[in-house]
């Protein structure tokens, strides 16, 4: 179900916006919810990445690796090539 966003902005703001949205050939109304979805999606990118490195971080202390030993995994890996 639709629900509605009362929001204020300058007289100046609304015209511009009003005018740049015409030329993409959308309503005022579909250029704000399309704003707000690339808004939500990119905000939701970021909170999927720190749950992945909590998630990569859980896993390698279960594993028993340390802080400390970061430095030397990288630096063996890096020797490998």
């Amino acid at each position: 179900m639709a629900s509605q966003i009362l929001i204020r902005v300058d007289k100046e703001l609304k015209q511009k916006f009003q005018r740049l949205s015409k030329l993409e050939n959308k309503s005022v109304n579909e250029k704000i919810k399309e704003l707000m979805d690339q808004y939500v999606q990119e905000h939701d990118m970021e909170s999927a990445l720190r749950r992945l490195w909590s998630e990569i971080g859980s896993s390698l202390k279960k594993k028993g690796y340390k802080a400390k030993d970061v430095e030397r995994i990288i630096r063996e890996v890096r020797s490998e090539r």
